[in-house]
């Protein structure tokens, strides 16, 4: 197993996702049985604050590093070519960056309990995008909101990469920013 490997063997896949959930789970005991007491309201809020920041950060690294900045545009075009492989980023590349550029800078500016909680919101967020986008491409999508998410996706793969549907698990940030689906898009290509 290669640790900055960006196609991964099925072991070292399945292993992202129990590592994620072993870190939400485990910041989640933590802030609910050990956090302080009187502050449970305001960590809840700071980890949907967490959460709802992940769907930003999932649209801002899909459309402006993964589709942008080389190298990542260059392996992130293997996963376009091979939707089906086992490709993504790094585990300990991610975890490094989660650490370094969530949790750490929310302990400076706060404290430990809001950066945990701040990193759980946003470690969920990861964890549901890896789940989400992994149905997507691999045929588990029961439900109508996982279809529709399909659909979403499948016009961001579909032929010519029209640059549009970003999102994974929200079509929010595509509508603010203007980047959602436009037929017009499939006429030209």
């Amino acid at each position: 197993m290669r640790l900055f490997a960006l196609e991964h063997s099925k072991a070292a896949y399945l292993a992202d996702f129990a590592l994620y959930g072993a870190a939400v789970l485990a910041l989640a005991v933590a802030l609910g049985f050990f956090g302080p007491e009187g502050r449970g309201a305001e960590l809840a809020a700071t980890a949907l604050l967490g959460l709802g920041a992940w769907t930003l950060v999932e649209y801002g690294l899909h459309r402006f590093v993964l589709h942008g900045l080389q190298p990542f545009r260059r392996w992130h075009a293997l996963h376009h070519a091979h939707p089906a492989a086992l490709i993504c980023t790094p585990t300990l590349l991610s975890a490094a960056l989660i650490a370094l550029l969530v949790f750490l800078p929310a302990l400076l500016l706060s404290d430990l309990w809001r950066a945990c909680a701040l990193t759980l919101g946003l470690l969920a967020g990861y964890l549901t995008y890896a789940v989400v986008h992994h149905a997507l491409h691999h045929g588990m999508a029961p439900g109508r909101w996982l279809q529709r998410r399909r659909h979403w996706h499948a016009l961001h793969h579909r032929a010519g990469d029209p640059g549009d549907c970003y999102g994974v698990t929200t079509a929010l940030w595509d509508r603010v920013f203007g980047t959602g689906h436009r037929p017009d898009a499939d006429r030209k290509a």
